[in-house]
């Protein structure tokens, strides 16, 4: 974790400033703990990627592979027995560690893809902003592009294996966390620009709009194929390209004019040598 971050973030429950004890420091802060006392809170910080989550046991239930990985990782006597703490309460529920160490494959093949480019056209058109926040980063594709306009920027995913790659290579403005969007570690900060692709089908849609409508002060970046056909995990209120735009509106942003309509975008996904999964996204670009 960089150490600017510290003035930025903030419990995800009670929105209250956290303390941080380091316990292994170089360039970043490579392991530690942040807590909110209050709350009694306890966010691990290993590998340089800090876990913010109000039910670290919960978050490990679905992730038990995940849970021994961080152990093993671990270097510190004091985080070895927290995480073997947490992994004695888990569930060991369905475990999504696979899967999301996958999807960081794919983007990571895919990161060429035009539809990043198409992306990165949009915000450079943006005006410059001093703080800068992209939700569901994945691997840091875009979070990356960012950094080079913005004065600092955060991005945060509930993959830990997908920021761990995002935090390759550090940007000295730039920082990632493994957070939930509609959970994050941010308080009531307020953000210049927020980004937010492909998104809706993973996270309730109009929760996600009002969530970042609360973090926006300045421009927003929305995507999404309106791919919500995921069987058991598929979010219970989708919306439509025309219900996306009325929410945003209701929330008191200004659509562009150029994506007041909506758009077929190609993002062309490599999911091995043989599978390509071709996605027609559309996009919306708005201002509060």
């Amino acid at each position: 974790m960089q150490e600017f971050s510290l003035k930025y973030i903030r419990c995800v429950r009670c929105k209250g400033k956290l303390e941080l004890e380091k316990l292994d420091e170089k360039k970043e802060i490579n392991e530690g703990f942040l807590f909110c006392k209050p709350c009694k809170l306890t966010y691990p910080i290993i590998d340089k990627v800090p876990i913010f989550h109000g039910d670290f046991v919960s978050y490990l239930s679905n992730r038990s592979k995940l849970g021994g990985k961080l152990y093993l990782h671990a270097s510190h006597k004091k985080m070895k027995l927290f995480l073997k703490d947490s992994l004695s309460k888990i569930l060991k529920l369905d475990d999504k560690t696979p899967v999301e160490e996958r999807w960081a494959r794919i983007y990571k093949a895919s990161k060429n893809a035009k539809f990043y480019s198409i992306i990165r056209e949009n915000l450079s058109k943006l005006p410059k902003s001093k703080l800068a926040l992209e939700h569901g980063c994945s691997i840091g594709t875009i979070s990356k592009f960012m950094a080079k306009s913005n004065d600092i920027v955060f991005g945060i995913d509930n993959s830990f294996s997908a920021i761990c790659h995002a935090k390759k290579n550090p940007i000295k403005n730039l920082d990632f966390f493994v957070a939930d969007s509609l959970e994050h570690p941010f308080g009531n900060q307020k953000f210049g620009l927020v980004v937010a692709l492909n998104l809706l089908e993973l996270v309730e849609p109009k929760k996600l709009v009002k969530t970042i409508s609360k973090q926006t002060q300045g421009s927003l970046v929305l995507s999404d194929p309106y791919d919500y056909d995921r069987g058991k995990f598929s979010v219970k209120n989708p919306v439509t390209p025309q219900l996306l735009r009325k929410e945003l509106q209701q929330q008191g942003f200004r659509i562009s004019s150029n994506t007041r309509k909506q758009s077929y975008i190609p993002w062309n996904l490599t999911l091995n040598q043989r599978t390509r999964l071709n996605y027609q996204v559309d996009l919306v670009v708005c201002k509060k």
